[in-house]
């Protein structure tokens, strides 16, 4: 049909779990394709770079890109698929906020590198061979991609017009987005597909303002299911996180992790859950909450475990305090934010 709009998929640094979601809508899917044609959409079909570097531009309608930008060659896909398309969509919590890959962000590339491919127990590299961008063989020069000093999310690397956040995106919000792209009522640019308020404004669980002398990993205790996680020590995110996923982990008896990013009015979702904890922490004394926070086993992954790449701190800095992003990959960078 010449009127079907034309979707793209494309999938950078991220689990794969966006790309599932997109089945998880069972037999709307179904919908998906009376309504579309998907002119890429690599883990599903046999698709290659030149057949999209071959359309004209911005003959894609929608381009909705999972993941964040790792590598020179993620950036180059992000490029081209904003120059073809007429809209783009942050899809999930890896293009939206970086996601968990951006924790990476409190290393840089030479630490990664040296734990990968040194450290680890089933390495076995006693010349330290490290990838390198080019490497000339007796067949010709094989080329990797760049692999950044960080992960960015996806408007850190070009204009994105809207957000789909979550890990992944549920399958409701999925189809209403489709819904929107149908029916030509898409929300003003720059619009996140979620709720107005917070995952803990929409949870039924009791609250008694009740304060904890110690936090709990999920795993020690059995929670009471019908009593706010937080008041019971254990980390809930869901304070300063967007609603709009329904509270299923919270349905479940676990806590919220975070990944629908921090709703409007927060630039620091990590802050804004730390700001939270002191709330509920049960002690004036110094000593005694010092010993409590040694009690969270990991607290950047618990504060900035989906928004490392979108909090105020973005990456690892040097020792002079100077950014640890090097000159060939700021140079690759410099696109429309």
């Amino acid at each position: 049909m010449a009127d079907k709009l034309k979707f793209a998929f494309y999938w950078n640094a991220s689990c794969g779990g966006c790309e599932i979601a997109v089945l998880d809508i069972h037999e709307k899917i179904l919908d998906v394709a009376a309504l579309a044609d998907i002119l890429l959409w690599p883990v599903a079909v046999d698709f290659k770079k030149h057949h999209i570097r071959d359309l004209p531009d911005k003959h894609i309608d929608v381009s909705f890109i999972n993941g964040g930008t790792r590598t020179s060659e993620q950036r180059e896909m992000a490029e081209l698929l904003r120059r073809k398309s007429k809209v783009v969509v942050a899809f999930g919590a890896c293009a939206s906020l970086g996601g968990i890959p951006s924790l990476a962000n409190f290393h840089n590339r030479e630490e990664i590198f040296q734990r990968a491919y040194i450290e680890t127990p089933s390495t076995d590299n006693p010349k330290g061979i490290f990838p390198q961008v080019k490497t000339a063989l007796p067949e010709g020069d094989l080329e990797l991609p760049l692999f950044f000093n960080h992960v960015y999310r996806l408007d850190q690397v070009i204009a994105v017009d809207y957000y789909l956040p979550g890990c992944p995106p549920t399958p409701d919000m999925i189809a209403a987005a489709v819904t929107a792209i149908a029916g030509n009522s898409l929300p003003p640019a720059g619009a996140v597909f979620g709720g107005p308020s917070t995952v803990c404004d929409s949870c039924k669980r009791v609250k008694q303002e009740k304060k904890v002398k110690g936090f709990h990993r999920i795993h020690e205790i059995i929670p009471d299911p019908e009593r706010c996680l937080l008041e019971q020590g254990i980390i809930c995110a869901g304070s300063a996180t967007r609603d709009g996923c329904g509270t299923l982990c919270l349905n479940a008896n676990m806590p919220c992790r975070g990944c629908f990013g921090p709703p409007d009015g927060v630039a620091d979702q990590g802050a804004k859950l730390l700001s939270v904890l002191s709330t509920v922490v049960d002690s004036n004394d110094f000593g005694e909450i010092e010993k409590l926070i040694d009690q969270i086993a990991d607290p950047a992954g618990y504060l900035y475990r989906f928004a490392a790449a979108s909090s105020l701190l973005k990456h690892k800095l040097t020792g002079d305090g100077k950014s640890t992003v090097q000159a060939a990959e700021r140079s690759q960078l410099e696109v429309a934010k």
